[in-house]
């Protein structure tokens, strides 16, 4: 992820300040926690279909806690898929819950920025591989159609019409093409 797509967590809680006010609201009995006790964990592939949790918080050696705007974020996306009324539905939800409700309200522009840009990049590699895939299929039917092709010309029985009617996906133009090739090597 390249620094201008950071995830919206990181951003928020790079402060250690927001960070101990999270942990604290999570875990108001551990009194012990202070900001040099805390620690950010991020994981990459975030709020994608591989869905990891943006930001967790080590507590000295023994505890990760993850925060729960992924959780209400997977629970939209299975409702609305990767769209932009899943973001704005789990910022609304949130700031309902008072999760994360100062960060979101002052940034929620750029909340819904940001995690529609992960979606962008998501769905343009998604389409690469479709195409990818749909492009190496189209040449392996192209190159089945073409051996046919040149197998009935070997052949010699059957006319250039009668061969394009039993293979319609080459042009006329190219069975002729074919037939030269093949007449060549004969």
């Amino acid at each position: 992820m390249t620094l201008a797509k950071n995830s919206v967590f990181l951003d928020l809680f790079q402060d250690k300040k927001n960070l101990l006010k999270l942990y604290k609201t999570l875990h108001p009995e551990d009194t012990d926690a202070t900001e040099d006790t805390l620690d950010i964990v991020t994981i990459d592939n975030v709020l994608t279909d591989n869905l990891y949790n943006d930001l967790g918080i080590m507590v000295g050696n023994d505890r990760l806690f993850f925060i729960v705007f992924c959780k209400v974020f997977d629970e939209q996306r299975k409702l609305y898929g990767m769209t932009e009324q899943t973001v704005k539905e789990t910022i609304r939800i949130c700031k309902d819950r008072n999760i994360l409700k100062e960060y979101l309200i002052s940034r929620e522009k750029e909340v819904v920025t940001i995690i529609m840009s992960l979606f962008d990049d998501e769905q343009i590699m998604k389409t690469y591989w479709k195409d990818m895939e749909n492009t190496l299929t189209d040449k392996i039917t192209h190159d089945k159609d073409r051996e046919i092709a040149e197998r009935l010309i070997k052949k010699g029985k059957m006319s250039l019409e009668d061969i394009a009617d039993c293979v319609p996906a080459l042009s006329f133009n190219e069975l002729k093409k074919i037939e030269t090739e093949v007449m060549q090597l004969a």
